[in-house]
């Protein structure tokens, strides 16, 4: 058993902002393998299915943002699986719009979210999926940014990244994260003078 989490914020003021992205790759993969939501317990909505022939739980955290780590704990617990079974899905500010990265392990990199898994884990070694949101613009204050909207011009790359999370978890479920990073990850420019 997989368990996959994106992170989000709920209620509906949030519905929409570059900080639900996760969110929004759990309801792709929710739609396109109809499995449904129809459990609230652990401050989450969850629901359990299949994918790629595999058992999944997918969940949308419900205790915002910044305590995202609570539920991904009390998850954990209740199902009983290694931390090595869970894919944690959240935006990036790092990486271009429509843009993904796959790591198995690594810091917060500023995101609060992640850094409270990792503080309610007590270790940065879990299985992520980064989707890029685009860098914050200059004179933004940082959460101001990631809880704004995509603009109409944003929204078919934004819709191409959650498309390319979706597929790196079937990936991932079929073929293992080292497939999934080959295939998924964007390729590092050489640094000046390597061949």
């Amino acid at each position: 058993m997989k368990i996959i989490i994106g992170l989000g914020n709920p209620e509906r003021e949030y519905k929409g902002t570059r900080h639900n992205i996760g969110f929004e790759a759990i309801n792709k993969l929710a739609y396109d393998h109809n499995i449904d939501f129809n459990r609230a317990k652990f401050r989450a909505h969850f629901g359990e299915g299949a994918i790629s022939c595999q058992k999944v739980v997918l969940v949308k955290p419900q205790t915002f943002m910044n305590l995202s780590g609570e539920c991904v704990r009390d998850i954990l617990g209740f199902y009983k699986i290694p931390i090595a079974d869970i894919l944690v899905i959240y935006d990036d500010t790092s990486l271009d719009l429509g843009q993904i990265r796959i790591r198995q392990q690594g810091s917060a990199g500023g995101h609060n979210g992640v850094k409270n898994i990792i503080y309610q884990l007590e270790t940065m070694e879990f299985n992520r999926i980064k989707v890029g949101i685009g860098e914050k613009p200059k004179n933004w204050d940082l959460a101001d940014y990631v809880l704004s909207r995509f603009s109409k011009d944003e929204t078919d790359l934004m819709v191409q990244g959650v498309t390319k999370a979706t597929d790196a978890v079937e990936t991932i479920l079929k073929e293992g994260m080292t497939q999934a990073m080959n295939k998924f990850n964007p390729v590092q420019p050489k640094a000046r003078g390597e061949a």
